[in-house]
């Protein structure tokens, strides 16, 4: 907005400059034949990067933002899988993505159910279990097909988006909170440097700084090595 107000000053000064010259140095003409479109030029080029350039690097950063904060949410989902079963986080990327293929979750499944009457006589669907009404059965499922799906890539989770295979940053421990109890934690991170590459760099230091100035991480991140946050991304 400013660059545009500068411009637009810039270029109103510049015209009455030249009427002003012309009606003093009339053989000037010729030179300012040559000199206008050179500024005209000029003057475009810094109206297009202080305004165009900084929308574009805007509207390219929150598209590749969704893509890479949802990645990281497969990331969370199959660590919550990973825990569940093994009682802790992997803290690498062979680890988890081994289990997601070949490990499975337990799925329990109700056969049966309680008529109405039984219903409005006030029976609940635990005594349906010990008179056998309702049969309860527990499946293995493929943690893969759980979660994601059976075509989803599982290889290429550990990869940050845009990044020409570039790994998250992936980190597993346990802390003691300030009352004494231990939480298994974990922590995936994705550098704006990494997957903002090929956009303007002069737009992503000043992101990067912006980012440092506020004590904030450069970049996406889910969960946190330092303290318990529930698995938050730091979206949230």
């Amino acid at each position: 907005m400013w660059n545009f107000i500068l411009i637009a000053v810039l270029a109103i000064t510049l015209g009455f400059s030249i009427n002003y010259l012309l009606g003093k140095f009339p053989k000037l003409k010729i030179v300012l034949q040559i000199v206008l479109p050179i500024l005209i030029i000029l003057l475009g080029y810094r109206l297009y990067y202080g305004i165009e350039i900084p929308i574009d690097f805007e509207n390219q950063k929150q598209a590749r933002y969704e893509v890479v904060k949802n990645k990281l949410i497969n990331i969370r989902d199959a660590q919550v899988a990973f825990k569940t079963i093994n009682g802790q986080y992997a803290n690498n990327f062979d680890t988890l993505i081994y289990f997601l293929k070949n490990d499975s979750l337990p799925l329990i499944r109700a056969i049966g159910s309680l008529s109405d009457s039984l219903i409005e006589a006030g029976m609940t669907e635990s005594e349906g279990v010990a008179q056998g009404i309702i049969i309860r059965d527990t499946l293995k499922v493929a943690v893969r097909d759980s979660l994601f799906g059976p075509s989803f890539p599982i290889d290429s989770l550990r990869y940050i988006p845009y990044s020409n295979d570039v790994e998250f940053e992936l980190a597993a421990d346990e802390i003691t909170t300030g009352s004494n109890v231990k939480v298994k934690v974990f922590e995936a991170k994705a550098p704006f440097e990494v997957w903002l590459v090929g956009l303007n760099e002069q737009l992503i230091i000043n992101l990067i700084e912006h980012r440092q100035t506020n004590d904030l991480y450069e970049g996406l991140k889910v969960g946190d090595v330092q303290e318990a946050n529930n698995n938050a991304g730091n979206w949230e």
